[in-house]
């Protein structure tokens, strides 16, 4: 009965090591996989702050300026002008205890007066 012990025992330890080898290569591997992706995060973190850094250098105002005054004839702008801006008279407030319709509140002869 002491040899079925000491069996059972031996059985045991073989397979606790067995279970703490395998569960030391697989946290090893899960270690590995996040330093790749932490990498990768880091990476696309510096790639997200040179297209940040290049949106900001194209849309500077001046540089925006000067395309629009190049490409004037083909965009068809045209300076902003006070008739352009309506009236605060010209907006129709819905009734208080109206339902909301959209089609009321937009008049089309204010989207007129407008152009």
């Amino acid at each position: 009965m002491r040899s079925f012990f000491f069996l059972l025992t031996a059985l045991a330890v073989i397979g606790t090591a067995f279970w703490g080898y395998r569960e030391n290569y697989r946290t090893q591997t899960a270690l590995d996989h996040n330093e790749d992706l932490q990498r990768s995060i880091g990476q696309a973190r510096s790639r997200l702050m040179v297209l940040r850094a290049e949106w900001a250098y194209l849309n500077r105002p001046d540089r925006l300026r000067d395309l629009a005054d190049i490409n004037f004839d083909k965009l068809g702008l045209l300076p902003l002008a006070p008739e352009q801006f309506g009236n605060a008279d010209q907006v129709s407030y819905p009734e208080e205890n109206a339902p909301l319709n959209l089609s009321d509140t937009i008049e089309v002869s204010n989207m007129e007066a407008l152009r």
